[in-house]
């Protein structure tokens, strides 16, 4: 006798070993049902295939496609059917690896064909037909050496040096639909007839394991969804996400651009450094009114620092490093070390506890070409980094604080919907037990106090400790991970920093790793996106264009502007030679707040003509019944924290 016992309590007896699909068909979830998840102790869960052989009593959760889960297997069994659609129609072309992503997958192909934009409609075209065969996703098992010379017979070289690098004692399985296997750890859904909604979107190069060394992949992006709703509620998000890329907004309001000479790094115009600037002084506040201390710390730090805090053996290929006087130093790719040296210029005393630093600290990673992405991804970048080094009753109270600060600042920028995840203790890690324990309640306790619902991601932390990290949602639904905080037992013990306690012991302090922004440049971005270019009134880069009728008027609009500027608003006056309706027009599509018409009624009446972003009306007020309703709307930002 076999129990099978379900979530909910309910319990299954089979007289004899019995496959997950046939739990699944006597709960009546054939339909979509595309995995299970099985444990033999009630708490290790493993996700296996519907065909998985229950042979001994067991725990089971049916994995459907109306979860997070369901979703990635529906998506990684895309991604195969996308190899065997490739492999039909280009029977020469090798495939390397394809993996789930956010909303979708990709795959790596080696080809002698140059695929195309085209291709892509003649690739998904086969995928379809191949899904309405509706044929049995198959796992088998294979050993090691079996496995590699199955893929060098059939010629699958990238195959071949994935399996080479794995231990000879290994058990693989391979994954058969059809004509078509390849190599996976699964699960995948039990046929391909489940693979129904789908799109490929775009084709890029990728190196073979990112090395530039290695040969240049043709990668081909695709989403797929559970359902054809979905499906589509995906790709409207997408249209509406090409209309809002900050780089084709950017190009069009002047803001900032890179060329080849800095790749990864970013030219800031004007106004799009007028943007930088209001957000630098917006945080400075932030700064100011909670405690923290500004600081700044050196670009160029010698690598011997590095070696200490564990930053070289783990991080050392993101490095920019330079030589001078047999000596070694490398661009400082983030700013804790710095600020832990600020720390240790004098001994502390645990009255001072908790210190707050803060810091728009310039950073450099080596990142790859091919993943650098406008203001989303550079290698030149400035983080609204700071550090609190407090003592261990400080810290569950430290988070709360940070929380709130976070949850304030995203509330000014327009960023009303935040998730939270908690990312715990990785296999690969340095301190005990005990001190992950502490650090991962500290966390946990923080945001249960606060009422704020998280996931947990395990094994997700930093080596060297948890973290939460705060997800923003913007406009059309998209998530932006930006503001973390991490405890760091580790680094202040490494770099030897120390405070006195009250038993005049000396002690190390936990170093709190924070970033509500995170980076500023990347966060520019994402307002850009969010807004649609349409900055609110107090990070407008111009808030205010005044457009004369004719140059008979420019006297009143230059008393105007003066008054204006008095106010510290940001004004441009238009005098050119051109129709009123033409000066309206461009300065809209520049997405000025407030363009304001002047012309003899306005300069009799000592008024302004004044029409509102986004409207095809206009309305007349005295300037300073404006300058009231401008510092009305800037206002209703409130830059005096408190927490």
């Amino acid at each position: 006798m076999i129990l099978v016992t379900l979530p909910d309590g309910l319990q299954l007896r089979y007289d004899q070993a019995v496959n997950i699909s046939t739990v699944v068909t006597d709960i009546g979830l054939n339909s979509i049902a595309v995995a299970g998840s099985i444990s033999f102790n009630g708490v290790d869960f493993k996700l296996v295939d519907l065909s998985f052989q229950i042979i001994k009593n067991a725990t089971v959760k049916i994995i459907t496609i109306k979860e997070s889960e369901g979703l990635e297997i529906i998506r990684h069994s895309t991604a195969h059917l996308l190899a065997y659609a490739i492999k039909e129609l280009f029977p020469e072309a090798k495939i390397a690896i394809g993996p789930v992503i956010d909303n979708g997958f990709y795959y790596d192909i080696s080809c002698k064909h140059s695929i195309t934009l085209d291709d892509l409609n003649i690739i998904e075209k086969k995928m379809h037909e191949l899904s309405l065969k509706n044929e049995l996703i198959i796992r088998e098992s294979s050993s090691r050496n079996n496995a590699l010379n199955f893929f060098k017979e059939i010629g699958e070289s990238y195959k071949v040096e994935i399996i080479s690098q794995i231990p000879e004692s290994d058990d693989l399985s391979l994954y058969r639909e059809g004509n078509f296997v390849d190599l996976c750890k699964g699960p995948h859904v039990p046929s391909n007839g489940f693979l129904k909604y789908f799109k490929l979107l775009k084709i890029s190069g990728a190196y073979w394991r990112g090395d530039s060394n290695n040969e240049m992949l043709q990668r081909i992006y695709g989403t797929a969804w559970a359902t054809k709703d979905q499906l589509n509620s995906y790709l409207k998000m997408l249209e509406e996400a090409a209309k809002r890329d900050h780089r084709k907004i950017s190009k069009d309001l002047d803001l900032f651009h890179i060329q080849e000479e800095g790749p990864g790094l970013i030219f800031w115009h004007p106004k799009g450094w007028i943007i930088w600037q209001q957000i630098e002084n917006y945080m400075r506040n932030v700064y100011v009114n909670n405690g923290y201390k500004e600081i700044k710390s050196p670009q160029l730090l010698d690598i011997s620092l590095w070696k200490k805090t564990g930053h070289w053996d783990n991080y050392r290929e993101n490095m920019f490093i330079t030589h001078s006087e047999n000596r070694d130093y490398a661009l400082k790719p983030m700013n804790c070390p710095g600020h832990i040296q600020v720390f240790n210029s004098s001994l502390r005393s645990y009255k001072e506890l908790p210190i707050r630093y803060g810091e728009f600290g310039q950073c450099h990673r080596n990142e790859t070409s091919g993943s650098l992405h406008g203001l989303m991804r550079l290698r030149g970048f400035t983080q609204d980094d700071g550090h609190i080094f407090c003592a261990e009753e400080h810290l569950e109270k430290e988070c709360i604080c940070f929380t709130k600060l976070l949850q304030k600042v995203y509330n000014d920028f327009g960023f009303k919907d935040i998730t939270y995840r908690v990312s715990t203790r990785p296999k690969k890690r340095i301190g005990s037990d005990d001190l992950w324990d502490q650090a991962e309640n500290a966390l946990i306790n923080s945001l249960s106090q606060m009422g704020c619902e998280f996931d947990i991601s395990a094994g997700e932390g930093a080596f060297y400790g948890p973290k939460i990290e705060y997800v923003l949602k913007d406009a059309i639904g998209r998530n932006w991970q930006c503001g973390t905080i991490q405890v760091d037992f580790s680094m202040p013990v490494r770099l030897k920093a120390e405070y006195v306690d009250a038993h005049d012991q000396r002690c190390n302090p936990v170093m709190l790793h924070r970033a509500i922004l995170g980076s500023i440049e990347r966060f520019v971005g994402v307002l850009i996106e969010h807004h649609a270019g349409s900055m609110p009134l107090w990070l407008a880069p111009v808030q205010i264009v005044i457009c004369c009728i004719s140059e008979q008027y420019a006297d009143y609009a230059n008393i105007v502007m003066r008054d204006l500027r008095k106010n510290g608003f940001r004004v441009e006056v238009d005098l050119r030679n051109e129709k009123i309706n033409r000066k309206i027009r461009e300065h809209s599509l520049q997405k000025v707040p407030y363009i304001l018409v002047v012309g003899e009624k306005e300069k009799n009446d000592a008024t302004l003509s004044i029409r509102t972003r986004g409207s095809k009306n206009s309305f007349i007020m005295n300037s300073n019944e404006f300058i009231k309703l401008l510092t009305d709307d800037i206002c209703t930002l409130n830059h005096s924290f408190s927490s």
